[in-house]
C-alpha cells in the first residue's frame, strides 16, 4: 500500500476546504473557526491549521489530503504541513485577480520547504467572473512547464482531474528518479 501526502494550500477564500471536502472519502477533519474581524468577513469561517482528508485511488494507493491555512498570521502552520509531502496544488480564485501576488509568494514558499511536484488549481472557472487561464497564467509568471489546471472545487470531477494530473507529475518524477 502506498500512501500519497498531497498538500493543498492557497490565499484566504481561494476554496482549500471546499476541494477537500468535494473528494474525501471520510468527513474532513476541520480546524475552522469563526471569524472576527470585520475586513475579512468574505466568508464566515476560516481554517487556523488544517484540513485532513482521505481518498482510495485503488487497492495499492491512498491520498492524504491536507488543506493548509490561507491566511498570513496561520502561516507558521505551511511548514509543519510540508513535512513529507510527495506534491502539492495550489488554489487560486480565478475571479480575484488581488490574491495573483499571495498565490505566487505561496507557490515560491513551498517550492522552498520541498522541490516536489505541484500543480496550480484556477478555482471558480464557472463564475463569469473567472480569468482566461492563459492570462492567469501571464499574472501569476508561471512557466509553461507548469500545470495550470481550470478547477471548481465543488465538483468532484474537476477536483479529481486536478490530483489526477498530480500523481501524473510525481509519477514522472518517482520514473525520473529511478533511471
Amino acid at each position: 500500500m502506498q500512501n500519497v501526502k498531497i498538500v493543498v494550500t492557497g490565499p484566504f477564500n481561494a476554496g482549500k476546504t471546499a476541494f477537500i471536502r468535494s473528494i474525501s472519502e471520510i468527513d474532513v477533519v476541520s480546524t475552522e473557526r469563526k471569524i472576527t474581524t470585520a475586513a475579512e468577513r468574505v466568508k464566515d469561517q476560516t481554517t487556523v491549521a488544517m484540513d485532513f482528508g482521505r481518498i482510495t485511488v485503488d487497492d495499492d494507493l491512498v491520498l492524504y489530503l491536507f488543506g493548509t491555512p490561507g491566511q498570513k498570521r496561520f502561516d507558521f502552520m505551511w511548514e509543519i504541513l510540508s513535512e513529507g509531502m510527495l506534491g502539492f496544488v495550489v488554489m487560486v480564485d480565478s475571479t480575484r485577480p488581488e490574491t495573483f501576488r499571495e498565490a505566487r509568494s505561496i507557490l515560491e514558499t513551498f517550492r522552498a520547504y520541498a522541490p516536489t511536484p505541484y500543480v496550480v488549481a484556477a478555482n471558480k472557472q464557472d463564475s463569469p467572473d473567472a480569468w482566461d487561464l492563459e492570462d492567469m497564467r501571464v499574472a501569476l509568471r508561471l512557466d509553461r512547464k507548469v500545470k495550470l489546471l481550470p478547477c471548481v472545487a465543488t465538483q468532484k470531477e474537476a477536483v479529481k482531474n486536478v490530483l489526477l494530473e498530480l500523481l501524473y507529475s510525481i509519477l514522472a518524477e518517482m520514473e525520473e528518479g529511478r533511471s
